[in-house]
């Protein structure tokens, strides 16, 4: 089970840290990704990293601002997010790989945040 959250409103240029937690399993064995999905929008993809922490992998439209990182010892995932845009506002969520390696084949998915960034 995955449970996002950090969400909420805020100014663009300003940060927020989203926080993905798992329950019941092996967090390491599992690469983790974070998508989001804007009103009218299909879900994109926004980066993924690997179950040890060591590939991460970003969309051209964050790189650079957003940082993905895990802490396996507490089952966590964070997504930190810079200099928000105003098209960063979505619904956030973390999905689970099916492998420690990112193979894009998210098998387990949390339940969304909402970011709104105001112009």
């Amino acid at each position: 089970q995955l449970q996002a959250s950090g969400g909420g409103l805020v100014q663009a240029g300003g940060s927020l840290r989203l926080s993905c937690a798992a329950s019941g399993r092996t967090f390491s064995s599992y690469a983790t990704g974070w998508f989001r999905q804007a009103p009218g929008k299909e879900r994109e993809f926004v980066a993924a990293i690997s179950g040890s922490g060591m590939y991460t992998d970003y969309a051209d439209s964050i790189k650079g601002r957003f940082t993905i990182s895990r802490d396996n010892g507490k089952n966590t995932v964070w997504l930190q997010m810079n200099s928000l845009k105003f098209e960063d506002t979505a619904v956030y969520y973390c999905a689970a790989d099916r492998s420690p390696v990112v193979t894009g084949r998210y098998v387990y998915w949390g339940q969304g945040t909402q970011v709104t960034v105001s112009s």
